[in-house]
């Protein structure tokens, strides 16, 4: 019987939005520079991902060495105050509004709930106080020594909580980070919070997929 159900946290449950905050940081310069702010975004994606699937460094680490890169990639230049400021607003970063009824819903409805998080304990500590839901394990890349979608990842994940994949139903918005993973794990329930209207892939089915967290509940039958 499936009774857990693992979140990813940044951009499944809480509004990650790296780009709003980046903007607030550095919008001057980007007027200045006359830099393409999408391209910014994107490069900075491509970065992030390239950093986390290296050898393991603290998500602070990352962060800061993303925004670092990426200036430099539109030559901007990056101060240390860039990074921490980059930092501070992940940790005001709130939850999606449906987000803490339809976790409270699971758990009146016998579900157990984790994070596996590509973050650190401090860090993911303001967002799991931000969503005001009792989480029974939050595991992240720090206790782990790797990020999602390394497999040691979802492995320590199994391996804390105790369940095959089988038993899980894993919900996450990262097709990348989460989904295409996954599919390595047979018998594991994937629900895709495609909150961003992206293409998916019947090479990677079977999966779920919602556009946001509210039909979860009644997606899992409770």
């Amino acid at each position: 019987m499936r009774n857990i159900a693992t979140f990813d946290c940044y951009r499944t449950l809480v509004d990650f939005d790296l780009e709003s905050a980046t903007r607030a940081i550095l919008g001057e310069r980007f007027a200045e520079y006359e830099v393409d702010e999408q391209k910014f975004n994107n490069d900075a994606k491509a970065i992030r991902f390239h950093a986390v699937v290296d050898e393991y460094r603290p998500y602070r680490e990352v962060l800061r060495r993303t925004l670092r890169s990426v200036m430099l990639l539109h030559g901007l230049a990056y101060t240390d105050e860039d990074g921490e400021a980059l930092i501070e607003a992940v940790k005001g970063f709130q939850p999606f509004p449906e987000v803490p009824p339809a976790l409270r819903r699971l758990r009146e409805g016998g579900f157990a709930l984790a994070i596996i998080s590509n973050s650190e304990d401090d860090l993911i500590s303001y967002s799991v106080d931000n969503i005001g839901v009792e989480f029974d394990h939050v595991v992240t890349a720090e206790q782990a020594g790797a990020y999602k979608p390394l497999p040691q990842a979802f492995e320590h994940l199994m391996s804390v909580i105790g369940r095959k994949p089988d038993e899980i139903v894993h919900v996450a918005q990262g097709w990348d980070y989460d989904i295409i993973p996954t599919k390595r794990y047979p018998g594991m329930q994937r629900v895709w919070v495609n909150r961003y209207r992206q293409p998916g892939s019947a090479a990677y089915r079977p999966y779920d997929e919602i556009f946001d967290l509210a039909p979860l509940p009644a997606l899992l039958g409770v």
